[in-house]
């Protein structure tokens, strides 16, 4: 969600789960206003069958199909404790209108749940739409991964476990898809974990410390988020990627280092930059600035899906 200026730091956990909860109702409001009815809804589908709306997601895809469409997997932002699926209907709509089988994606957050839960729901995600989504009009062997802020680290970390094996096993993961994330969009997203660390960043430290095991120590949070950051994994076998951020946000800077980290791998990687937005607006429709932001991404998904390779 947007962060209100003016610009916070050092912000606890505490402070910043009341923030979101305030502001949670009224972006869903907000960002839903004038909702498009060019295409269908799914709503809150089960994708683990355990009966929980974490483990829900929305399927949203255009009316009219003459071939099966590309799927576009989002996860929603909130510091990795908050946020919910519901105030990006619109923005997957509108992705959804332009020609691909959207998921709006749930998933267990923080504090009660550590990083190795949400990227094992990410995966669970991943593996509903590998057996389910062709039923919605989506082609299983052509997906591209988004999310804003945390959503985006989860859906960056999510891409590199199914290429790196060494990473996959530390989570535990052992079902993936190799082949099938053809890119990766990035809205102001949390890749690149040493800012955190900075003197004077927004959130404080315990937000790394949250998503890692419990038996980490503060003295140990430093290496042990390694695990967490995608920068670190970032290997020439990374899906082509866009990067959409803003001057203003506060991992402005961890984006420009992702970037620089996908070309020194020769990663195919396209860069959107905002000179005057504030965090993550690129999840409200209306905003000014979106519209740039949709037609780059329409454009950079339609390269990395086609042509499409045999799932066999």
């Amino acid at each position: 969600m947007p962060i209100p200026a003016p610009r916070l730091s050092r912000v606890p956990v505490w402070a910043w789960r009341a923030l979101m909860a305030h502001l949670g109702p009224r972006e869903r409001r907000r960002f839903n206003v004038d909702p498009l009815t060019t295409v269908e809804y799914s709503f809150d589908i089960d994708y683990v069958g355990d009966g929980i709306r974490e483990h829900t997601l929305d399927v949203i895809a255009p009316k009219r199909m003459s071939e099966a469409l590309p799927v576009y997997v989002y996860f929603h932002g909130g510091g990795w404790t908050s946020g919910d699926k519901a105030p990006l209907t619109r923005y997957c709509a509108t992705q959804a209108e332009s020609g691909m089988v959207v998921v709006n994606v749930n998933y267990r957050m923080a504090p009660r749940h550590r990083m190795r839960e949400m990227l094992a729901d990410a995966h669970a995600a991943l593996d509903w739409v590998h057996d389910s989504i062709e039923g919605f009009g989506g082609d299983p062997g052509r997906v591209v991964l988004g999310g804003d802020s945390a959503g985006g680290q989860l859906a960056a970390l999510a891409a590199a476990t199914s290429i790196n094996a060494e990473l996959a096993t530390h989570y535990g993961i052992t079902r993936t898809h190799p082949g099938v994330i053809r890119g990766l969009v990035q809205h102001c997203a949390a890749l690149d974990f040493s800012v955190i660390f900075e003197r004077g960043f927004i959130l404080s430290t315990r937000f790394v410390r949250m998503l890692l095991p419990e038996h980490i120590g503060a003295k140990a949070t430093r290496a042990a988020a390694r695990f967490l950051s995608p920068i670190e994994w970032v290997d020439p076998a990374f899906p082509p990627t866009l990067v959409t951020t803003s001057r203003p946000d506060p991992f402005y800077r961890a984006s420009l280092n992702f970037v620089d980290a996908l070309r020194r791998h020769r990663v195919p990687v396209e860069v959107h930059i905002d000179e005057n937005a504030q965090h993550t607006w690129q999840q409200d429709s209306h905003h000014p600035g979106s519209r740039a932001v949709y037609e780059r991404m329409h454009d950079f998904v339609a390269r990395v899906v086609s042509p499409a390779p045999s799932l066999a």
